[in-house]
């Protein structure tokens, strides 16, 4: 028997090995039944060129459990090892120059993986002890065994061994015992192995017997040797990308359509990307690319490998120029990496356009899919959006779709204001803004629908990308005012009557949370509604944006503001204001009279301070002024008082209101109750 030390000390290797190595425990079977795979693959490619004259025989890679005796044993009959190549691969050349090695990686010992060929001292995040027992293929070849504690010492000695290959055995520490579990173990190699490149079996199939499980003959094989990446694309048909797709994701809808990655230069690259139906909750859709390495699984977190609006694709990437264990950072810069993101971004793009030159109608009915995956990719991707540009659609409120340039050469004749800007009008609710919508269509404008989750920072961009134009819903104002193709010159009610309408409604509009009501009255034409509800584009716009970018939240926090129209041409609000002035006459007429007396002797004051500087006005017309206007504003509110006296008394008010807020979706409650109970008094 020999003894030796590794040559480190207890206080300087191990402690990283069993703390830092890995992120996850979990991943030492990976890297065990990796290597196994690897001593496979070798002897494989010995007996291919001749170099190996012996029956390969079974080459299946066995993982096996004992719980009782506390054990996880991998076995293959690959290459196997001599006494010295355990020196060399085991104890020598992960700790050459240790210092160096220790002071390298302290702070990102994750890296490690790769360099220094530690996959096997993985064994150490689960196991108090681990056992080597190998025989070499190489003739005349003794068996040995190796063990180590965890410490720097470790044993080699001959042992009995009558095939070639290796067993790894690995004593699982008490705190790790949950690793002794059939299942735990059956999910981890179905995880990281489900697609290594030799068998690999997990003891054997169960059935059925006698009312309880009995194992069979049969193995129970976990991986799938050939995956659908690694053959030709000529070779498949649309059935087995499918199939492939429902083994990755069970639950899934069926994707949409996938794209087949297959390059050796300047890089290596292959895999199968699959469009998945996306329409909402991006964030739940990511780390769906499972990333391989040579068919040994990596990560499904594939954030710096590529661009951020591919991780909303599913499927697989397999290459071998991405590193197993890296930092983000390194990532982030490595060459390789950014020609595989550039390659991928490439792929995608020509895809989607060669299926909407192709089948634009195909395109179309997969665009309500499509869309927030191609919006995700203009926002994020400059690159990106040179390319989408091009068959990116808009969509109507008729269910029609058009290319930018489609739309802008449809809108530009009757959709151009005063100032020569495009406006392009849109909704995002179509039952909700449906009365817009009509009276838009109705004015001969079109409409698009845009109530995607990615819709508002997508109009903001467009707005920028198009030359001279403006993207406004259809609610933001009046249908007179959406398009300003000349200075409006319209019969307008009189200030003092506009002052009357404004002051009957404003007092009745219901007290909501965070809301705020302007009223303001407009000649709108007799055919049109008594009462619009509006909200500027801007304010509305903010508050949308506030709701997906953290930057924003402070529009957040502001009032909801509205404005309420009033239809001064309708017939039922000329009612309310003639009834008003009627029934308040006598009340009102003292009071406009104090009104206008006070105004004329305001106006005297203010002309005669005209021109000179403060300190010039004497001290008794500055207090006179600011009596005045004190008086003024208490008989205007006096005035108000008296409207809203009346209008609180009159149903027609009311219900104008409320039914303008019951097409808005903003009667609720107590409020939508007294509407009802009303709507019945006046039937």
């Amino acid at each position: 028997m020999q003894k030796g030390n590794i040559g480190v000390t207890t206080e300087n290797i191990f402690p990283i090995i069993k703390k830092f190595l890995y992120s996850d425990h979990e991943i030492f079977l990976r890297e065990l039944v990796s290597n196994a795979v690897d001593a496979t693959q070798k002897l494989k490619t010995l007996a291919a060129t001749g170099d190996f004259k012996g029956e390969l025989g079974d080459l299946t890679v066995r993982v096996k459990v004992d719980k009782e005796n506390g054990t996880i044993t991998i076995s293959d009959r690959g290459l196997g090892m001599t006494a010295e190549e355990i020196d060399k691969y085991i104890n020598q050349i992960a700790f050459s120059g240790a210092n160096d090695f220790l002071e390298k990686y302290k702070d990102d010992a994750n890296a490690i993986i790769g360099h220094f060929g530690l996959g096997f001292y993985s064994a150490f995040m689960v196991a108090k002890t681990v056992d080597i027992v190998t025989l070499s293929y190489k003739e005349g070849a003794k068996a040995v065994k190796w063990s180590c504690d965890g410490s720097p010492e470790f044993t080699l000695e001959e042992t009995e061994r009558s095939d070639r290959g290796t067993d790894i055995i690995l004593h699982v520490d008490e705190d790790c015992k949950e690793f002794l579990e059939e299942s735990r173990l059956q999910g981890l190699l179905t995880k990281y192995c489900h697609f290594l490149a030799v068998p690999v079996a997990f003891g054997k199939k169960k059935e059925w017997k006698d009312g309880k499980q009995v194992e069979t003959d049969e193995d129970n094989l976990i991986n799938d040797t050939c995956p659908i990446w690694t053959k030709k694309p000529s070779d498949l048909k649309e059935e087995d990308y499918k199939k492939f797709y429902r083994d990755l994701y069970p639950m899934a809808d069926e994707p949409l359509f996938w794209i087949h990655l297959n390059v050796d230069y300047p890089f290596n690259l292959t895999g199968v990307l699959y469009f998945p139906k996306i329409k909402s909750n991006i964030d739940l859709q990511r780390n769906k690319i499972q990333l391989y390495c040579n068919q040994v699984y990596v990560t499904d977190s594939v954030e710096g490998i590529v661009p951020d609006f591919l991780t909303l694709l599913h499927g697989v990437i397999d290459s071998p120029d991405i590193p197993l264990n890296v930092s983000r950072s390194y990532l982030q810069s490595d060459s390789n990496v950014k020609r595989i993101s550039t390659y991928i971004t490439k792929k995608v793009s020509d895809r989607l356009q060669s299926i909407f030159k192709n089948d634009r109608k195909e395109f179309e009915e997969k665009w309500d899919d499509l869309k927030i995956f191609i919006n995700y990719g203009m926002l994020t991707q400059e690159d990106f959006y040179e390319k989408a540009s091009k068959f990116a659609l808009f969509k109507d409120t008729d269910n029609k779709y058009y290319t930018f340039e489609e739309y802008q050469t449809l809108i530009k004749d009757n959709q151009t204001d005063k100032n020569g800007s495009l406006i392009y009008l849109y909704a995002n609710n179509l039952d909700e803004q449906y009365t817009y919508i009509d009276a838009a269509k109705n004015k001969g404008y079109n409409v698009l629908l845009m109530d995607g989750q990615l819709d508002v920072p997508m109009i903001n961009m467009l707005e920028q990308k198009f030359e001279k134009s403006h993207f406004t819903r259809v609610d933001s104002d009046i249908v007179d005012r959406l398009i300003v193709k000349e200075d409006q010159k319209g019969e307008e009610l009189p200030h003092d009557k506009q002052e009357v309408l404004s002051s009957l409604f404003k007092g009745q509009m219901p007290k909501v949370k965070k809301t705020e009501f302007h009223v303001e009255a407009h000649a709108l034409g007799e055919n049109n509604a008594p009462i619009v509800i509006t909200q500027a584009e801007y304010m509305r716009r903010m508050k949308d944006m506030a709701s997906i970018q953290p930057g924003m939240s402070f529009y957040g926090e502001m009032p909801d503001m509205f404005n309420l129209v009033l239809n001064s041409d309708h017939r039922l609000i000329k009612q309310v204001l003639n009834d008003a002035e009627t029934a308040c006459a006598e009340k009102l007429v003292p009071v406009e009279s104090e009104i206008a007396m006070l105004t004329l002797r305001r106006n005297e004051l203010q002309k005669a301070q005209e021109g000179k500087k403060d300190e010039e006005i004497p001290t008794a017309e500055k207090d006179e002024l600011s009596d005045v206007e004190k008086k003024i504003e208490a008989q205007k509110t006096e005035k108000e008082n008296i409207l809203n006296g009346y209008a609180a008394g009159n149903k027609v008010v009311h219900q104008l209101i409320d039914l303008a807020l019951l097409q808005n979706n903003m009667l609720k409650g107590e409020a939508l109750t007294n509407f009802v109970k009303r709507s019945v008094e006046m039937i």
